[in-house]
């Protein structure tokens, strides 16, 4: 089973917090200096990595979406000349010249839109790295000083519960 959804990994390598096997009950300032520069490599790191995974999975679709509007040039400036001068000859035997080239050049029209209506649907999906984005505000929510992350957890988005600051227009 593959650890990868669309380019993107389903786990990010787990930063540890606290190593268990460490022997030393009252560590130095020094040691915990080093200890979170470390974790803090870690995650930038893992950030990093997410960051990566998810561009990467957004440019394939770009590409994939430009696909269609290549197609789309494709038939307006090459659109199968011949076939299209043959349709409006054969509709000059039941109506005028200029209203069978006419009415020909709306069908390469209408193709090249509807090649293009399908590439930029394609395009449109693209959503960006939003993974890492929620991921970058929850780091730092975490690395909020401690007065400011209590009122960050005791107020809740949506303005209600213990701590929610009210507006007095009501609103």
């Amino acid at each position: 089973m593959s650890d990868r959804r669309d380019g993107v990994p389903t786990t990010v390598t787990s930063i540890p917090l606290v190593d268990p096997h460490a022997p030393k009950d009252d560590p130095s300032i020094g040691d915990l200096v080093k200890d979170a520069t470390t974790q803090v490599s870690t995650l930038v790191r893992a950030e990093v990595e997410l960051a990566k995974a998810e561009i990467t999975r957004d440019v394939k679709k770009g590409l994939t979406g430009s696909v269609f509007f290549i197609l789309a040039l494709v038939v307006l400036f090459y659109s199968t000349f011949f076939f299209f001068f043959f349709l409006a000859e054969l509709l000059d035997t039941w109506l005028w010249r200029w209203v069978a080239f006419l009415i020909v050049f709306g069908i390469m029209v209408l193709t090249t839109a509807v090649l293009a209506l399908f590439g930029y649907l394609k395009v449109r999906r693209i959503r960006g790295p939003q993974k890492t984005i929620e991921s970058v505000k929850e780091t730092r929510e975490a690395l909020t000083p401690g007065h400011d992350k209590d009122k960050a957890l005791t107020s809740s988005p949506n303005g209600e519960g213990p701590g929610a600051q009210t507006d007095p227009s009501g609103w």
